[in-house]
C-alpha cells in the first residue's frame, strides 16, 4: 500500500485528458482487472520462491537465466523510474507548500532522494516502522477528503466538463453536462497507461520476502488484502476528485490534484498546510519504492546479473547501500535529462507524463514476462509445492498478459510519449547487450540461482 498510494495523489489525473472521465472509469476498470490477474499470479508464485529476487526469480526458474535478467531488468527500469516519478510529484507539492520558483525543483529533487535514501539505509526495521506510520497517514489523509468532498461533490457540473471540439481536440465545457465518452473507445484506450499508476509497484511484495517471518502464508495475504483495499481507494478517488472544482479539464493537468480537491473543499487560506498534509502520501510511496529498488538491484547483483559491487551491503546496518545509491543517481540523471533536454518551459506536467509513461512501459513488459512465468510453471513443474492456488489460474494469467500488451501498444502509438517508451527500449538494448557479453558469464549460486538449477536437475 505504501508503495501504490502516491498514485492516488498525482499522476491518475493525467489520463482525464485522454478519455474524459466515462473513458478513464473504463480504462481504470480494465487496469484492475489486469493487476487481480496478476496479483493471484504474483501470490502463487511468492508463496512457492520466497525469495527476495521477486519477478526475477519467478523467471529464472521458469525460464532460465536469459528469461530471469530480461524480467528482472524491466522490472529495474519500472522501480527506477517509479521513484523519479514519485520524487517529481512530491517536489511539485513542496513547491506549493513553499512557494518558491519552479526553477528550483531539481533541488527538491536531489534532496528528497538524499532524505530518504538515508532512511532505508538505516536499517529494514526503522524502514518499515516509518513505512507504516506514513501509509497509514496517507490513507487517514484521503478519508478527510473524501469525507469534506461528500457533501460539495457535483459529478455532473464537474467531473463531465471535458467535451470533444470541433477538430477532436478537449475543450472545456463550463457547466459541466458533458457526454461519459467525449473521445469514444479510443478515448479510454488511450488512458490505459495512466490509470496503471492507480495499482502500479502493489506487485513489489515479495522483495520483502527474505525479511518475513512466514512469507508463504503472510506474501498472498498481504498482497491481496492491498490489492482490494487499492481498488476501494481508487473508485472514491476517481469519482469524487474530479466532482469538485476545478473538475476534470484542469485537474487533467495538475501536477497536485488531490491539493485542489482539498482547496475545493476546505478553502484556500488552508492551501499551505493541506499542501504539507498531501505530502504524506507521496513520502509512503518515495520510501518503499526506493525499498524494492534497492531489494531488486541488490538480488540481481547477488546473483552476477547486474556488476557484483552492487551487491555491497552497509557494514553496521546490512542494507543495500550501494544499490540504493546507484538506482537512485539513474533516476535523478534520468529526470535532469528531460528537465534540460526538453526545457522546463515545457512544464513539469509533460515532463511528468513522460517519466510516468516511461515506468509504465517497463511495468507492462515486466508483467508480461511475469504472466508468462506463471504459465511456464504451471506448465513445466506441476508438483512444485505451492502453499497458495490462484483461483483464476491460467486464464488470470492471460488477462494480464494480453492487458499490459494493449497498454504498452497504446504507449507506442502516442505520439507525445512514444519518445519516452523508445528511450526505455534503447535502455533495454544496452542492459541486453551487457548481459550478452558479460554479466551471463559471471553468474553465482545465489539462492534464486540455486533453486533454479535444482529444478533443472529433477526435470
Amino acid at each position: 500500500m505504501g508503495a501504490v498510494i502516491s498514485g492516488q495523489y498525482s499522476g491518475w489525473n493525467l489520463g482525464l485528458m485522454a478519455g474524459g472521465w466515462g473513458g478513464y472509469a473504463i480504462a481504470a476498470s480494465l487496469i484492475a482487472l489486469m493487476y487481480l490477474g496478476l496479483v493471484f499470479c504474483v501470490a502463487e508464485m511468492g508463496a512457492a520462491l520466497p525469495h527476495t529476487g521477486g519477478a526475477y526469480s519467478f523467471a529464472r526458474a521458469s525460464m532460465g537465466p536469459w528469461g530471469g535478467f530480461i524480467t528482472g531488468f524491466c522490472e529495474n527500469v519500472e522501480y527506477v523510474l517509479t521513484t523519479a516519478v514519485v520524487v517529481s510529484f512530491l517536489a511539485t507539492y513542496l513547491d506549493n507548500v513553499f512557494d518558491a520558483s519552479p526553477a528550483w525543483l531539481p533541488l527538491y529533487w536531489i534532496a528528497s532522494y538524499a532524505v530518504f535514501v538515508g532512511l532505508n539505509v538505516r536499517g529494514v526495521e526503522l524502514s518499515f516502522k516509518v513505512t507504516v506510520f506514513v501509509t497509514l497517514a496517507a490513507l487517514a489523509c484521503l478519508v478527510v477528503f473524501w469525507i469534506s468532498a461528500l457533501p460539495v461533490a457535483d459529478f455532473h457540473r464537474y467531473a463531465l466538463n471535458i467535451g470533444a471540439g470541433p477538430d477532436g481536440a478537449p475543450v472545456e465545457l463550463p457547466n459541466g453536462g458533458g457526454p461519459l465518452l467525449p473521445f469514444g473507445w479510443k478515448g479510454a484506450l488511450s488512458a490505459l497507461p495512466f490509470a496503471v499508476w492507480l495499482f502500479l509497484a502493489i506487485e513489489q511484495l515479495p522483495l520483502a520476502a527474505e525479511e518475513a517471518r512466514n512469507p508463504s502464508r503472510d506474501m498472498p495475504r498481504g498482497i491481496i488484502a492491498g490489492l482490494g483495499t487499492l481498488a476501494v481507494s481508487a473508485a472514491l478517488i476517481l469519482w469524487l476528485n474530479p466532482s469538485v472544482a476545478p473538475g476534470s479539464f484542469r485537474l487533467a493537468t495538475s501536477g497536485e490534484p488531490l491539493l485542489d480537491g482539498l482547496r475545493a473543499t476546505f478553502g484556500t487560506g488552508l492551501a499551505k498546510l493541506l499542501a504539507l498534509v498531501a505530502c504524506v502520501g507521496l513520502v509512503a510511496s518515495l520510501h518503499t519504492i526506493l525499498f524494492a529498488m534497492g531489494r531488486q538491484i541488490y538480488s540481481l547483483s547477488r546473483a552476477g546479473y547486474f556488476p557484483r559491487v552492487l551487491s555491497i551491503t552497509d557494514a553496521h546496518h546490512k542494507t543495500p547501500h550501494v544499490a540504493l545509491v546507484a538506482g537512485s543517481l539513474v533516476g535523478l540523471a534520468i529526470m535532469l535529462v528531460l528537465w534540460f533536454g526538453m526545457g522546463a518551459e515545457k512544464g513539469t506536467a509533460v515532463i511528468q507524463g513522460m517519466l510516468l509513461n516511461m515506468a509504465v512501459a517497463g511495468a507492462m513488459l515486466s508483467y508480461f514476462l511475469q504472466a508468462v512465468s506463471f504459465i511456464v510453471l504451471r506448465w513445466r513443474q506441476p508438483d512444485l509445492v505451492r502453499p497458495y492456488r490462484s483461483p483464476l489460474g491460467i486464464a488470470g494469467a492471460l488477462i494480464s498478459l494480453v492487458l499490459a500488451t494493449v497498454t504498452l501498444a497504446v504507449q507506442l502509438l502516442d505520439p507525445v510519449f512514444d519518445a519516452g517508451v523508445m528511450g526505455v527500449g534503447v535502455w533495454f538494448a544496452l542492459g541486453i547487450a551487457w548481459f550478452a557479453v558479460a554479466g551471463r558469464h559471471r553468474l553465482v549460486l545465489a539462492p534464486e540461482e540455486a533453486f533454479a538449477l535444482q529444478a533443472s536437475s529433477a526435470d
